[in-house]
């Protein structure tokens, strides 16, 4: 077997339909595209289009509510975080925040910090510096010795909107 040999099976690459290329293929004359009309010229691109009359998707009833103003937290359990502490990717002496958790990788996402819940039980001593923390969460750590901060994270929105206006305010003056 050469380089020069090597093909495809037969039938394995099919050549493409030719339309309007006479009577005889079966597909001549209007080439599979019906008799006059939108659709049988060319550039025609309406998907869902029904013809005036309403769409589905608009006669469809809407539900639900996104609401802009939502904060996105990175919620963690304290059984995952006893586990990084058994496992030695978390310190028991250092405080515990949104970037130790993210480096240990069970804190993802969460723009507007870390909330806390208590899932699962915790036996280490640990000092948290979070966003949220449940009631359950903030006992549970209590009785294990610790303590929890909440701390305010100030969205990128509102730090932005302080900006300007400091900016203005300092043009001004």
């Amino acid at each position: 077997m050469k380089l020069n040999d090597l093909r495809d099976n037969q039938g394995a690459r099919k050549s493409r339909v030719r339309v309007g290329r006479g009577i005889g293929s079966g597909l001549g004359k209007t080439a599979g595209r019906g008799q006059k009309g939108q659709t049988s010229r060319s550039g025609v691109s309406i998907f869902g289009f029904e013809g005036g009359q309403m769409p589905l998707h608009m006669r469809l009833p809407k539900r639900g509510f996104n609401n802009p103003f939502a904060k996105d937290y990175a919620e963690v359990n304290l059984g995952q975080v006893q586990k990084l502490v058994d496992a030695g990717k978390l310190g028991t002496d250092a405080t515990i925040d949104q970037e130790a958790l993210q480096a240990a990788g069970i804190a993802r996402g969460g723009k507007d910090g870390v909330r806390l819940l208590g899932k699962g039980s915790l036996s280490a001593k640990l000092s948290f510096r979070v966003a949220g923390v449940s009631a359950g969460a903030r006992k549970a750590v209590e009785a294990a010795g610790g303590s929890v901060e909440v701390i305010e994270v100030t969205p990128a929105a509102e730090k932005a909107a302080a900006k300007k206006g400091t900016a203005k305010a300092a043009r001004k003056g």
